[in-house]
């Protein structure tokens, strides 16, 4: 039970410390790659709102779906643009539990 509540007492506090560490980081830098990637995405995005504001009703099937493909490349090209690792809650949470039990 002992272990239990210093285990407890670990990861409240290393998830209290952890806003600290991230005030601290430097700024980012905007570099001609990341503005040309966003303008990239900015173009895309303004492609979707299109799209979406388009009368549908008068469209054929196959412009429907050349419609939905189009909307399908936007979305797989925005995803590439957008490159990243991202974690969730749950897997932050199994790593510290390792790393506390490692130690």
């Amino acid at each position: 039970m002992k272990k239990q509540t210093f285990y407890l007492m670990a990861i409240c506090l290393s998830l209290s410390f952890q806003p600290l560490s991230s005030i601290a980081a430097p700024k980012a830098v905007i570099t001609a790659s990341s503005f040309s990637d966003s303008l990239q995405a900015q173009k895309l995005l303004n492609r979707l709102y299109e799209i979406n504001d388009m009368d549908k009703t008068n469209l054929t099937r196959t412009e429907r779906k050349a419609l939905k493909k189009e909307v399908t490349v936007i979305h797989t090209g925005l995803k590439e643009i957008g490159k990243g690792v991202y974690l969730s809650v749950g897997a932050i949470v199994i790593i510290l539990l390792i790393l506390i039990l490692v130690t």
